[in-house]
C-alpha cells in the first residue's frame, strides 16, 4: 500500500476516485485478499476524510471486492470458487436470452458498432494493457446487449456486470496469449451476423467455461499459497 495515491486528473466525485484508486489497488494485488480496509489509516494515506473512504468501501463491496465483517471491520474480499460459478452461471443464462433477442432485433447500425467494438477489442489487445483489454471486451458484449433491444435485461446484466468484473480482469491479467479470447469474439460476431442462436449461444458458453476454469485455477493457487 506504500504506493497508493489518488488520480486527481480523473475529474471525478472524490468518492469515485477513491473507489477507482483501491479498486486498482485490489486488481493489481496491492491490497492483498484479506487485508483490513481501514478507514483512518486509508484516509490519511490519501490524504482525505473518512467519509468518501467509507462511501468507496461500500461500492467496493457492490462489486464483491470488499466485505465487512462484524466487530472486524471492511477488508478485501476474498475470491472462492463458489461466487464464481455463481455469478457466471446466472451470466450464462442472461447471455442465452440477450443473444436469442440480438439475432432477432440486431440491426446494419448496430452490427456497425459490433465491428467497430471488435477493432477497438483488438487494439487493446496489442496495447497488452490489463485495464484497457477488459474495457475493450466489456465494450463488445455492451454492444450485444444494445442490440437486444430489452432495457430491463440490459438493467439487469448491468448490476451483474459489477461482481464480475474482478474475474473478467483475473482472467485477462493472467492470460498473457490472447489468441483465444481473440477468435471467441470473432466467432460470436460470425453468428450474430448470421442470425445463428445456437451457434452464438454455444460460443458464449463456451467463452464462459473458459473463464470460469482459468480463473478457477488461479484462486486454487492463491489459496494454496496462503496456506503455506
Amino acid at each position: 500500500m506504500e504506493d497508493l495515491k489518488l488520480n486527481m486528473e480523473a475529474f471525478l466525485p472524490l468518492r469515485d476516485v477513491v473507489f477507482h484508486t483501491l479498486r486498482d489497488a485490489i486488481l493489481k494485488g496491492e491490497l492483498e485478499p484479506g487485508e483490513r480496509l481501514m478507514e483512518i489509516h486509508l484516509a490519511n494515506k490519501l490524504g482525505v476524510s473518512r467519509t468518501p473512504i467509507r462511501e468507496a468501501i461500500r461500492m467496493l463491496e457492490k462489486e464483491g471486492l470488499a466485505v465487512t465483517i462484524p466487530r472486524r471491520g471492511a477488508q478485501v474480499a476474498r475470491m472462492t470458487e463458489k461466487d464464481l460459478e455463481d455469478v457466471l452461471e446466472i451470466r450464462d443464462a442472461l447471455d442465452g436470452l440477450a443473444v436469442e433477442c440480438a439475432c432477432r432485433r440486431m440491426t446494419e447500425e448496430t452490427f456497425d458498432k459490433l465491428k467497430d467494438a471488435m477493432n477497438a477489442f483488438l487494439a487493446a489487445v496489442e496495447s497488452g494493457d490489463v485495464r484497457t483489454i477488459v474495457e475493450a471486451d466489456e465494450s463488445f458484449h455492451n454492444v450485444i446487449y444494445e442490440a437486444a433491444d430489452n432495457p430491463k435485461l440490459g438493467n439487469i446484466i448491468s448490476n451483474l456486470k459489477e461482481q464480475m468484473y474482478r474475474f473478467r480482469y483475473e482472467y485477462v491479467k493472467n492470460d498473457l496469449d490472447y489468441t483465444r479470447l481473440v477468435e471467441e469474439h470473432s466467432q460470436i460476431m460470425d453468428g450474430l451476423k448470421r442470425q445463428d442462436v445456437a451457434y452464438v449461444k454455444e460460443i458464449m458458453h463456451t467463452h464462459l467455461d473458459n473463464q470460469i476454469e482459468a480463473v478457477k485455477e488461479l484462486i486454487r493457487k492463491q489459496s494454496e499459497g496462503s496456506r503455506s
